[in-house]
């Protein structure tokens, strides 16, 4: 069955989920694939199940994003591609699905055609930035199968037809290249320190952007942390050497705290940034700015997708900058250009695990929890801390 027939329509246009309204033919109150039992949910129709299950992650933004996505995708797909309803849904629907994902036609439907991200209530808003490739498509059909064993242990559906899908083992690289080499950041340093400040707001604008990127590779901050968290984070605390050190506690994926060590450097752009917005130049316990501040109305936090936009404008004017030094700068363009925000994250870590233990690193990161209860972990902090600051540079020239 290909996934380029198109059903007749049934609305003008793509509604995002919140404001879709199904026929009832497409609803899934009669699909085959509903069980017969006594549910679990009070969900009588696709939509109303599938805002249930993503209901259970309300208190992760980005997991709900995320997962809201592809479930979205999915049953617009079933209703306006397919012409079948989410619990009509076999194994065979899902070999079409996932062509779709491949190369979602027509494209002036499904894709975006504005240079930016439109927001959901706007008409030019799309389901898709751009098609798929192999590892987003595995990532949709995993999130997928995830919404569908909810279903079934819910007792709305009989069965997940996702769990006939051949699972391909996937080598997966002993390192990751999605990261900025050394001499890929200093491009990128450049164009941050080069950016106009001749009037108010473009000095504002400059200074969010070093304060930003200043963030994601000294923290190695996630762009849901960067928008989360706030001011009032930072702290200091005196150490078993008698040392002031400073601190950035964050709230991270799945809700876990960890602590990064807010270096010198840190400590100095955080000044900065502070007094380019006329700000006391250290955050007191307790203030809840925001630790990006918007250009207007500076007590709320701005959106992910503007930060990963803030993000993806200094690396196209990265590489359109090394384009222009002639074609043997082609490919650092090229590489740029291909980064996203958690590139930075992944630059972090590797250009931290050049020259620092890699406990260290973890810790940094987040990939371990970190205890502060004993004198002897506080002890193991500092040393992380005078490691971080000592090894980990920003290297901005002014």
């Amino acid at each position: 069955m290909s996934s380029l027939i198109v059903a007749p329509a049934v609305f003008s246009h793509l509604e995002p989920l919140e404001g879709l309204v199904l026929p009832l033919h497409l609803s899934g109150e009669r699909g085959r694939n509903r069980a017969q039992g006594l549910p679990q949910v009070a969900a009588n129709d696709d939509r109303s199940a599938v805002l249930a299950w993503l209901a259970r992650y309300k208190d992760s933004p980005a997991t709900l994003a995320s997962y809201r996505k592809e479930a979205e995708r999915l049953l617009l797909w079933c209703v306006h591609q397919h012409g079948k309803a989410l619990s009509d849904m076999t194994h065979e629907d899902f070999l079409a699905y996932e062509s779709f994902l491949e190369d979602p036609q027509p494209a002036d439907r499904w894709v975006m055609q504005v240079a930016q991200k439109a927001p959901r209530s706007s008409p030019h808003w799309r389901p898709f930035a751009k098609p798929l490739d192999r590892q987003s498509q595995r990532q949709a059909l995993s999130i997928l199968n995830s919404l569908f064993n909810w279903l079934v242990q819910a007792g709305y559906l009989a069965g997940n037809p996702l769990a006939l899908r051949r699972r391909k083992s996937v080598a997966r690289p002993a390192k990751t290249n999605r990261f900025l080499p050394h001499e890929h950041w200093a491009q990128v340093r450049a164009t941050i320190e080069s950016l106009p400040a001749s009037t108010p707001r473009l000095a504002l604008q400059a200074a969010r952007h070093r304060w930003l990127f200043s963030l994601l590779y000294i923290g190695g901050l996630r762009i849901s942390e960067v928008c989360n968290n706030s001011m009032g984070d930072f702290y200091w605390r005196r150490g078993a050497d008698g040392l002031e050190r400073w601190w950035l506690e964050i709230r991270g994926k799945g809700d876990k705290t960890r602590v990064i060590p807010a270096t010198d450097e840190l400590v100095s752009e955080l000044m900065r940034y502070r007094r380019s917005n006329d700000l006391g130049p250290l955050p007191r316990e307790g203030d809840s700015a925001p630790l990006l501040l918007p250009l207007i109305g500076g007590s709320k936090s701005m959106g992910r997708s503007a930060v990963h936009e803030l993000v993806k404008h200094i690396f196209r004017e990265t590489a359109a900058r090394l384009r222009a030094l002639g074609p043997d700068h082609e490919a650092a363009a090229s590489h740029v250009e291909q980064a996203s925000a958690h590139w930075m994250r992944h630059t972090a870590g590797t250009h931290q695990s050049d020259n620092m233990d890699l406990k260290v690193v973890r810790d940094n990161l987040g990939h371990a929890n970190i205890s502060t209860t004993s004198i002897y972990v506080h002890t193991e902090d500092d040393a992380r801390h005078d490691q971080t600051t000592k090894a980990h540079k920003l290297g901005w020239s002014v």
